[in-house]
């Protein structure tokens, strides 16, 4: 069963001490462990949706049951006022095209708790590697996912201040994010989209290209930025994860990888 963590830090499975903002009491986290058997080698961090809660995401996690590798599903800072669920932004923002909330509403309180739960927390406290650390967010969670990828490059001591990826469904990077980088970015990400009616435009495309060195676009055959719906949907995420999740099976204890 996962294990949900509120208000105080708790050193129970994983070790992991909790980061609460002290404005951002809404700010919930739940846990769920690598499966029986396996270490916590990697550590995913799931970012949900404009408007919804941690819940869905930490069924997702016990879905994808990926090997040696613990779940954190984490809860946006801000509430929707009376609209219900929670979201990523500093402010809540209207597009005036469409009449609906805008995702990219700035990412500054969002960033900071991901970089305090991520150098902070994992690294500092469990001692994980970047490398060792996969985000993954949908719509405005793949924003500040992406986003946080950057500031963790600029904020990480370690090097190369690598993660083990990112992935967003649906979102490119926020406005406020560098236009491009030079040196681009090592970690490698993965944005699924739908084929058309898609928030990932050619602009978005190329502003990600300009900030990280390895970039993969995979387009659904349907419209619309939603979750995964199939298995042909799922399989490029599922490919991602075998190529940039550690394991340690068979390797024997207290080895040291070099390079």
């Amino acid at each position: 069963m996962p294990v949900s963590y509120r208000a105080q830090p708790q050193y129970e499975w994983p070790n992991l001490p909790v980061y609460r903002h002290p404005t951002h009491e809404q700010a919930w986290l739940t846990t769920d462990p690598a499966p029986p058997g396996d270490n916590a080698t990697n550590i995913l961090i799931l970012l949900h949706g404009l408007g919804d809660s941690h819940a869905s995401f930490t069924a997702l996690g016990q879905q994808l049951r990926l090997p040696e590798t613990a779940c954190i599903s984490l809860q946006g800072p801000q509430t929707l006022l009376d609209l219900g669920g929670h979201h990523w932004g500093d402010d809540i923002l209207f597009d005036s095209t469409s009449g609906g909330l805008d995702p990219d509403a700035g990412f500054e309180q969002s960033t900071e708790f991901l970089r305090k739960i991520v150098l902070d927390s994992l690294v500092g406290k469990c001692g994980y590697q970047l490398r060792e650390i996969v985000v993954f967010g949908f719509g405005q969670g793949g924003m500040a996912a992406l986003n946080a990828v950057v500031d963790l490059h600029q904020h990480g001591q370690q090097q190369p201040n690598e993660l083990a990826g990112a992935i967003s469904i649906g979102a490119g990077l926020p406005s406020s994010a560098p236009a491009s980088l030079n040196p681009k970015l090592s970690t490698p990400v993965l944005v699924c989209a739908g084929a058309d009616a898609s928030a990932v435009t050619s602009t978005s495309e190329e502003k990600l290209r300009h900030v990280f060195a390895s970039v993969e676009i995979k387009r659904y055959r349907r419209a619309g930025d939603g979750m995964p719906r199939d298995r042909d949907e799922m399989m490029p995420i599922m490919q991602f994860f075998a190529r940039r999740l550690r394991s340690s099976k068979g390797v024997p204890k207290g080895s040291v990888e070099i390079g």
